[in-house]
């Protein structure tokens, strides 16, 4: 080997560590709830950070799905081949009962926050895979508003066995559920939708004719869908094969060429009467679906707090490894207070995140009123903060991290699409509008939420006050983002103030709620403690 190929101050992959091992704003987040990691959650965080798995996520990353409309005899058969590592990887989380296991009759206390962080933890390893799984555990709420359709296909959803391919609901061990909403006319406006739904036959049987812009994917057994029915937009169970083992009327266009999101097929799909079984009444379509929207958006925020959490681990592994004038990069103190000030954004997004999981399990009226403001607002605010925060993880392993061989790439790619995936950033904020206008009791719950934390910083006591001024206010679509980024920074500083160490919640007060003007990470007050804050989230591989 030449002399000039010796290989020196290169750091190796990030691979045979416990995710969870370098994470305490996990475990304060479950602590905060009376709760620690389960033996399975213990086992996928084991998994979450093994070579075997990253090595999986990169090639389903670099494999992407591919469309086959038709067999070689010309038969229509519509269906998707996916790189053995995308099974893989959803073989290990339906196993792990992310898909829908808090739904299950056995499911025990602090099921969905079990289940959150285990999304969270997994999140970790690839993304892409995670939006099938995110969608069934949505779907079951919204099936219940149906008994019959609910004690069909719950116990397949439910069902922690990954039975793959086209066969009829009945003969399959496992169920998975898709989306089938927005339309290229209207995106967003689900109400605009031209998809037209005409009854038959027996009551609550109908055929569908429309093309949807956005299936998200189209290999799963099952889709919500929305179409104009005789009394007004409705929602609708379109399965992809009907009970006789015929396919049904279902066709995939096209597979989107993505930013992210590589390894799942996301389709532009056309029904052409395709049968369809009504959920919930005619007319009340979104309010049907919003079942389905609540839980996916809490995805969103976990799944962005996974990408960050990932992200921070890479930067500061990679921190903790390399040397640059003479020292490793975390000794340097502009780097220490850049890594500092990423992980303060973790923590937060974190116990955000396992916060709003808490309040689903909680199941009384007070949780579900603070939900309904909380939860858009966090989805706007941790899914819009995932992108610069995992820009600057990347440059802190320079022209190395803009290379497609380490992950930072990957995530980076991946970030934006839960800022857009279930309403983009000024329909979320108008969202949160709405909730406060139809239910003005959200206003109270959130600062009642806010009052535990009262007189623990002088900046989120001020921000308090604002956010109290804004929410006396006639709800107003003119100030939606204001409303949401306050309440997001503020119900994040509160739970920092209450369940993490002083130096985190000093840290996110000061920059986030205390700071004005435009400021990049790194910017922290002089004296700032960084250096303990860095050793404690920086993972070690055994």
């Amino acid at each position: 080997m030449p002399p000039t190929h010796d290989v020196v101050n290169v750091v190796d992959p990030l691979v045979g560590f416990d995710v969870a091992a370098a994470d305490p704003a996990l475990a304060a987040g479950l602590a905060a709830a009376g709760t620690t990691p389960t033996e399975p959650l213990r086992s996928l965080a084991v998994d979450a950070g093994a070579a075997e798995w990253a090595e999986q996520a990169r090639l389903a990353d670099r494999n992407p799905p591919v469309l086959h409309t038709h067999d070689r005899a010309g038969r229509r058969v519509d269906e998707i081949e996916y790189h053995p590592s995308w099974h893989r990887l959803m073989g290990r989380a339906v196993g792990a009962g992310l898909q829908a296991a808090p739904w299950a009759p056995d499911a025990g206390a602090h099921a969905h926050l079990h289940r959150a962080a285990g999304f969270y933890l997994w999140t970790q390893t690839e993304s892409g895979h995670l939006c099938p799984i995110s969608m069934t555990y949505a779907a079951v709420p919204a099936l219940r508003h149906d008994a019959d359709l609910a004690r069909e296909f719950e116990p397949g959803l439910c069902s922690p066995e990954y039975d793959f391919g086209l066969r009829p609901a009945a003969a399959k061990r496992g169920l998975l559920a898709g989306m089938s909403m927005t339309e290229k006319q209207g995106g967003s406006d689900v109400r605009a939708a031209t998809t037209r739904a005409v009854p038959e036959g027996d009551a609550g049987h109908y055929r569908l004719t429309g093309h949807k812009w956005f299936t998200s994917a189209p290999m799963n057994d099952l889709f919500l869908t929305l179409a104009q029915a005789p009394g007004g937009l409705s929602c609708f169970v379109v399965p992809r094969v009907l009970p006789d083992g015929q396919r049904n009327a279902v066709s995939v266009l096209r597979l989107k060429d993505k930013l992210g999101n590589r390894s799942n097929a996301s389709g532009e799909i056309e029904y052409d009467g395709a049968l369809a079984r009504r959920l919930g009444e005619e007319g009340r379509g979104v309010p049907t679906i919003l079942e389905m929207v609540t839980m996916t958006r809490l995805d969103c925020v976990l799944g962005s707090a996974g990408q960050i959490r990932a992200g921070l681990s890479q930067a500061a592994y990679y921190a903790a490894h390399r040397r640059a004038f003479g020292r490793r990069l975390i000794e340097h103190e502009a780097m220490a207070a850049v890594l500092a000030d990423l992980a303060v954004e973790s923590w937060a997004a974190t116990l955000t995140g396992l916060r709003l999981a808490d309040l689903v399990d909680d199941r009384s009226p007070a949780a579900a009123t603070l939900l309904r403001l909380a939860l858009p607002a966090a989805k706007f605010w941790i899914c819009k903060r995932a992108v610069p925060v995992l820009a600057e993880a990347l440059e802190c392993l320079g022209g190395n991290g803009y290379v497609e061989t380490f992950p930072t790439a990957r995530l980076l790619r991946e970030a934006p699409l839960n800022g857009i995936w279930e309403g983009s950033g000024t329909v979320t904020a108008l969202d949160a509008v709405r909730a406060l206008g139809r239910s003005p009791e959200c206003a109270q719950a959130l600062l009642a939420e806010l009052a535990g934390a009262a007189g623990g910083h002088p900046a989120f006591d001020s921000a308090v006050r604002e956010l109290t001024g804004l929410l006396r206010q006639p709800p107003d679509p003119a100030t939606a983002r204001r409303l949401c980024s306050l309440t997001a920074r503020t119900l994040a500083a509160g739970l920092l103030l209450r369940h993490a160490p002083a130096p985190v919640a000093e840290l996110y007060c000061a920059t986030r709620l205390g700071w004005s003007g435009d400021r990049v990470f790194g910017e922290v007050p002089p004296g700032t403690a960084t250096a303990g804050i860095v050793e404690s989230i920086t993972p070690s591989p055994r």
